[in-house]
């Protein structure tokens, strides 16, 4: 199993912690991955840390498909993957409907179809096999809508790429996991119960053998979020998470469609995750906080001493994942966990 850091977003105020960054880099981690939600974008600081790095892998979890057209994706992932000399690691997500249309301004309508279009057209861009040319239900490419002034015209990228660069989707649904597994190289999940694997794998086998080819879980990346929180006081290492799922579960989506609630209810926690959204929702923070079961913050993630932390991890090397996506920003818990698995 391999480590990777998850750096995610910033707060109010954006600053990059590159001691932590360099010191992953020594121990042996594979990646390091940025995010954005509504604040801080994916891509500067993504930059920012491999000029400032050698070897460790830099990776988008997630860039979303509403922030930037597929074309200019592609530009991007092309452009950091040779400044960086190959490391550039591509994650996208559709992002929810709240954030789709209340910050991007983009309808939000059918996301499958949409992250299968946009994953298509990256790739021919990748590819360089011919001039581009597009015609799916999104996107037309070159346009030719009723607004068009007529003169688009197919075009191959200027930059030479490498069309193999590494595309993950971060996926939940059953039906987003199964077009993962057969348009992309891996996935990025939030988190996962690493002794009901079968909730996620069954999915992507569904997808894997869709794309035909030979193509299996042995070619395929399951990169999985694990917040590492080590202390004595458990209860203690335990709250922030519980803190982290309940804006997950009960604020991250509407009441009738909140991907994050679903999928924890799919690991087997459906009454939690009824009952802490329905707190959350009626105002009620503190309480939907304390709602969130102990059992779901160890099953998820890795919290308390040195020794239960070990044992656990136990657990998530016999499971399929074959990235540990480290959430930490505490520069010996992540010592810790290079020592227990590298």
């Amino acid at each position: 199993m391999r480590l990777g850091l998850l750096y995610g977003y910033s707060g109010a105020k954006i600053s990059i912690d590159m001691e932590l960054i360099r010191e992953a880099e020594r121990l042996g981690y594979d990646s390091v991955w940025t995010a954005e939600a509504w604040g801080s974008d994916a891509v500067a600081p993504l930059c920012w840390m491999g000029a400032q790095t050698e070897t460790i892998k830099l990776g988008t979890a997630i860039m979303q498909l509403p922030g930037r057209s597929p074309a200019n994706t592609a530009m991007t992932a092309m452009t950091i993957d040779q400044l960086s000399g190959g490391r550039f690691l591509l994650g996208l997500g559709t992002s929810g409907p709240q954030v789709v249309e209340g910050w991007h301004g983009q309808p939000w309508h059918k996301p499958l179809a949409w992250m299968r279009e946009y994953i298509t057209i990256v790739k021919k861009i990748l590819a360089r096999a011919e001039p581009l040319r597009f015609d799916g239900e999104r996107y037309q490419i070159p346009y030719r809508g009723a607004d068009s002034a007529g003169l688009g015209k197919p075009l191959k990228s200027i930059l030479h790429s490498r069309a193999d660069i590494p595309i993950y989707t971060g996926s939940l649904a059953p039906k987003g996991l199964a077009l993962c597994g057969e348009l992309c190289d891996g996935v990025l999940l939030t988190c996962m119960n690493p002794e009901r694997p079968e909730a996620i794998v069954q999915h992507l086998e569904t997808g894997l053998a869709r794309a035909g080819g030979g193509k299996s879980l042995t070619d395929f990346d399951i990169a999985v979020n694990v917040a590492v929180r080590p202390g004595d006081d458990l209860d203690a290492c335990r709250l922030p998470l519980k803190a982290h799922l309940a804006l997950y579960m009960g604020g991250m989506g509407a009441q009738q469609k909140n991907f994050h609630n679903e999928y924890i209810g799919r690991l087997g926690f459906e009454a939690a995750a009824a009952e802490v959204q329905d707190l959350y929702l009626a105002g009620k923070k503190k309480a939907a906080i304390a709602a969130v079961p102990d059992e779901l913050v160890d099953t998820l993630y890795l919290c308390g001493p040195r020794e239960r932390i070990r044992d656990r991890l136990q657990v998530w090397t016999e499971s399929p994942v074959t990235t540990m996506l480290v959430g930490s920003d505490n520069i010996e818990a992540i010592r810790m966990i290079a020592e227990l698995v590298l």
